[in-house]
């Protein structure tokens, strides 16, 4: 899959202020500063489509963006039959930067109605610092969705800033406490915004959750 346009189209409050749910999205979240704009903007191929901020804590709002992907092979025009729109969805960290106790409660209630409620939510990617070891508040909101019953995948960032073998025992040691609490665990990418690794595979994944989606309709 090839993603041929995307765009910036709305930023949202609230649930209620999304975009209408007439297709598929896949939404994005981590603590503050885990890399999530560089993640979008690599795998859009786009330097400045997300803003990214070294100020933890800029993204305060339910982001969209307008994705329109193609599994068109190569010499073959972008068509409706190999052609796909859906959303890319930018979430507010919930490993809060310095704000007020209010303006947290307001991004906590905000996040949740979001991942429990978006009926075309596909996906929730989670972003997991790849630099660090396992940290208890992303095993605790991983746990969080597994109450919620929410489909999420993992995604851990920042693999150029470490080397392979730290990074990969990183990687490692975070599903093995997984494995304490969960009989199954989710499906999990190791990226670099830098190198682009992991774009190919987390592109592909998201084709199969579009081509999913697709067959449901159809049906």
């Amino acid at each position: 899959m090839e993603i041929v346009n995307a765009s910036y189209l709305i930023s949202s409050p609230s649930i209620a202020s999304c975009p209408k749910p007439d297709r598929p999205e896949y939404a994005f979240i981590g603590r503050s500063n885990v890399g999530k704009s560089s993640l979008l903007n690599m795998l859009c191929n786009q330097e400045h489509l997300a803003k990214t901020s070294g100020s933890p804590g800029k993204t305060q709002l339910i982001n969209h963006f307008s994705i329109l992907s193609s599994t068109r092979k190569e010499g073959e025009n972008v068509t409706k039959n190999n052609s796909m729109e859906w959303y890319m969805v930018d979430l507010p960290g919930y490993g809060f930067a310095k704000v007020s106790q209010n303006q947290r409660k307001q991004w906590e209630k905000m996040i949740e109605d979001y991942i429990r409620k978006r009926e075309t939510l596909g996906v929730l990617f989670v972003l997991i610092d790849g630099r660090h070891e396992p940290q208890q508040v992303d095993l605790a909101f991983v746990d969080k969705l597994g109450d919620w019953g929410v489909p999420f995948a993992l995604v851990f960032t920042k693999a150029d800033k470490s080397t392979q073998r730290e990074v990969s025992a990183n990687v490692k040691s975070f599903l093995a406490e997984m494995r304490k609490r969960w009989e199954f665990l989710p499906p999990h990418f190791v990226t670099s915004a830098i190198k682009k690794t992991g774009r190919r595979a987390l592109l592909e994944y998201i084709s199969e959750c579009n081509k999913s989606y697709k067959e449901s309709q159809a049906g």
